[in-house]
């Protein structure tokens, strides 16, 4: 009954299997379902009501960033958070899944025991990107263009919850935002549930596009 149910959605069958194989093989996740194009992996996630989803971008019928967005617009499937995994480092991708409500970002070139991290971590809430998609995707933002900046939702923070909002859209952990801001992570945590609420977001990935969108962020050197 503790298991993280999985859903698996990639158009290669032999690639479904490595991924199964290796989740299987954890002893608090399973994988509950398989499907080789988006329409299915929508259907499957319905069917299944996931914990997590893998989603991979490129696919027949209906491509993975439209189905991370009809997943995470039906509200049976609430609790089911979706994480990008691609083959290809595009930008557009990045920024299109957040949109699309993806809770993360990840290469499939990623080690297996940092996959296996990634789930349980989305699990919980948070959000994950690979750390060379992050340096480029704050570098992008900050200097596109923000016609949807949120000022008046914004003043209904603290000058605290701001600076937790800020320290998420740069890709930090809990743990390093309470050693940033010298705070205990159980109050971090606190923070992120009021910022959550105040901005309506649904998790920690529509906080990070919040800062971006805000101006939060400032590129890394």
């Amino acid at each position: 009954m503790s298991d993280v149910r999985v859903l698996l959605v990639d158009d290669q069958p032999l690639l479904r299997r490595s991924l199964a194989m290796i989740i299987d093989n954890e002893p608090d996740l399973a994988v509950v379902g398989e499907a080789g194009n988006g329409a299915d992996g929508v259907a499957c996630a319905r069917a299944t009501r996931p914990d997590v989803v893998l989603m991979d971008v490129r696919m027949p019928r209906v491509d993975g960033l439209e189905a991370t967005r009809r997943i995470c617009a039906d509200p049976a499937l609430a609790g089911t958070r979706v994480v990008v995994l691609s083959m290809f480092e595009l930008d557009e991708y990045v920024y299109a899944a957040l949109r699309a409500g993806a809770s993360g970002f990840l290469l499939k070139d990623v080690r297996p025991a940092d996959l296996i991290d990634a789930i349980r971590r989305t699990h919980r809430g948070e959000s994950l990107f690979a750390p060379a998609i992050l340096t480029r995707l704050v570098s992008h933002f900050v200097a596109a263009p923000r016609p949807e900046r949120k000022p008046a939702a914004l003043r209904r923070l603290t000058e605290r919850e701001v600076d937790v909002l800020t320290l998420i859209g740069g890709g930090l952990s809990n743990d390093e935002i309470a050693a940033a801001l010298v705070i205990s992570v159980k109050t971090v945590k606190t923070h992120i549930t009021h910022l959550l609420a105040k901005l309506s977001a649904r998790d920690r990935a529509q906080l990070v596009i919040v800062a971006f969108d805000a101006g939060l962020v400032r590129p890394r050197s």
